[in-house]
């Protein structure tokens, strides 16, 4: 996976915003004002091609094991969160189905009210 078409795939979803809340390297995807997914574009210029997204913990506990490129996440709550290396033994569209995993925990846990919102976009 490349950059762009991680940030094409984050774009395409409904309610989404980008931001560089931290520093000018940090790219944060938003939905609803709720974040689902960090990466660092310094890191993609240095062939470190990772992303932080957030995850059910028991399933988190299960790709752990089996994917060498899924850790806990990185200055992340390590229970809720893994930084997945991409390009690595976790193929495209598992990466993808972890960004959509990541991007519907975030709308499911939305106030009814904000949900509504979203829904209407």
């Amino acid at each position: 996976m490349q950059i762009d078409q991680l940030h094409e795939y984050c774009m395409s979803k409904k309610g989404v915003t980008e931001h560089f809340p931290f520093d000018d390297v940090t790219l944060v995807f938003k939905v609803m004002n709720k974040i689902f997914l960090i990466t660092g574009l310094d890191a993609w210029e240095r062939g470190e091609t990772k992303m932080n997204v957030k995850c059910d913990p028991k399933w988190s506990e299960e790709l752990r094991a089996e994917y060498d490129a899924v850790n806990p996440g990185w200055h992340m709550n390590k229970k809720h969160w893994n930084t997945v290396t991409l390009n690595g033994d976790v193929p495209d569209q598992l990466a993808f189905q972890f960004i959509d995993h990541s991007y519907d925990s975030i709308v499911d846990n939305l106030p009814k009210k904000i949900q509504e919102i979203w829904k209407n976009l």
